[in-house]
């Protein structure tokens, strides 16, 4: 595909994930769960198809999930589908430890503490941390879901992106939010 035209995929993907939050309801309090669970995954499935991880070739795609709710479900669905021709796999994990092997690490629902906790573990480890709280974006998360009362939106650390050896691409960093 010609960058031009990725570019356009891309933003026409984030205009109808938009459109489509924004037909649920107006307002967060109309914003129903499931819905927004999967609107959540498909941001997270887009941020990792718009990321470069380093060598060697995965063989096998990682997506894991710290915390409970609607965004397990969703984000099972979500890892059926092949990465860039590589399998992927959805775990719930409950240790830093056990995120070793994770591609994308998605982190709901937790403290400030709590994330520097995951991060100090994981170190410079080239994993995509997601998290959905302003304390995630602060505690060095790579990509923030940020609920707004017209949709979903996101916030980008490409310093903690590039510190743990991941290209973004430069279609999403247009597309976020805010990027640091």
């Amino acid at each position: 595909m010609k960058p031009g035209l990725t570019a356009r995929c891309l933003l026409c993907m984030v205009r109808l994930l938009l459109a489509a939050a924004v037909g649920l309801g107006t307002g967060m309090a109309a914003f129903a769960n499931p819905q927004e669970a999967q609107l959540k995954a498909a941001f997270i499935y887009r941020f990792a198809q718009y990321t470069d991880w380093p060598p060697p070739p995965m063989r096998e795609f990682n997506y894991c999930l710290v915390g409970a709710g609607p965004l397990q479900s969703a984000l099972q669905d979500v890892s059926a589908k092949p990465l860039s021709g590589v399998p992927a796999q959805f775990r719930v994990i409950q240790s830093p430890k056990q995120a070793e092997d994770c591609q994308v690490l998605v982190l709901v629902d937790l403290d400030r503490l709590s994330w520097q906790r995951w991060i100090n573990s994981l170190k410079d480890e080239p994993v995509l941390l997601v998290g959905d709280t302003p304390d995630a974006y602060r505690a060095g998360a790579v990509f923030t879901l940020v609920l707004e009362p017209n949709g979903l939106a996101f916030r980008v650390n490409n310093s903690e992106a590039r510190r743990r050896g991941l290209v973004l691409s430069s279609q999403v960093l247009k597309l976020a939010r805010e990027v640091r």
